[in-house]
């Protein structure tokens, strides 16, 4: 499928969104101040009450489990994560002015981004953008063609396939990614999800393939309810 050059820059901006949230798990930690917003509690103000969608709710954190009613899901925080999710949110201008495309709804890292390190900084990144942003997108394989490619720009290599994989009664599109840093690999998964005209994308980065699954245990989706039958049935 062929993407004007317009929809290919959508997609290398949300991208590289979200890859330099994940930098901060590769790169030495800098020295910082902790970032507010370290609570049981959280939400994103600006957020709440985007122009285009009214109805969005970037979601929460409440004892330790991130609910998003909007897209219906959850994500429980392994014990002992820090949450960076306000703090790094793009407070640009412009960014401002786009919050109702393109929004960072969870950051959570197994170690604050600013504290000393040697090994990877295990991290959940979830991010949303409108699909009116995209002339021409029709399935969330669409959109994860793009994002392969740009991934392995980065110096990722490629595991496998794109494939459609099972999350409770949620179908996403998963793809598996690997880079040596030279002491370790970092292996990255992401999962992309078209629901209420938006784009979902869950990336997911650890150490290992079975800390990757492990992480990706922690996504839950809200099962339909049944319908109910009339009686006699």
């Amino acid at each position: 499928m062929n993407f004007p050059p317009r929809l290919l820059h959508g997609f290398f901006c949300l991208f590289m969104c979200v890859f330099v949230v994940l930098l901060t798990c590769l790169l030495p930690a800098q020295q910082a101040p902790p970032a507010a917003g370290e609570s049981s509690s959280r939400h994103h103000p600006k957020l709440l009450k985007p122009p285009a969608v009214p109805a969005f709710d970037p979601g929460s954190i409440i004892d330790g489990v991130y609910t998003n009613p909007y897209f219906g899901f959850t994500y429980r925080l392994p014990f002992g994560w820090v949450d960076r999710s306000d703090a790094m949110q793009d407070d640009s201008p412009e960014a401002a002015k786009d919050s109702a495309k393109s929004v960072l709804l969870l950051a959570i890292f197994e170690q604050p981004p600013e504290a000393p390190r040697e090994a990877i900084n295990s991290g959940v990144v979830v991010a949303a953008e409108s699909v009116s942003a995209y002339p021409g997108l029709k399935t969330a394989a669409d959109y994860f063609g793009i994002l392969s490619q740009l991934t392995t720009d980065k110096g990722f290599k490629q595991a496998n396939d794109p494939a459609e994989v099972a999350v409770g009664g949620k179908t996403l599109i998963r793809g598996d990614f690997s880079k040596e840093t030279g002491k370790a690999t970092v292996h990255q998964t992401a999962l992309v999800l078209l629901e209420k005209s938006y784009v979902v994308s869950f990336t997911l980065i650890g150490a290992s393939e079975d800390e990757v699954d492990s992480l990706l245990e922690n996504l839950s989706f809200a099962a339909k309810k049944p319908a109910r039958q009339a009686p006699g049935r």
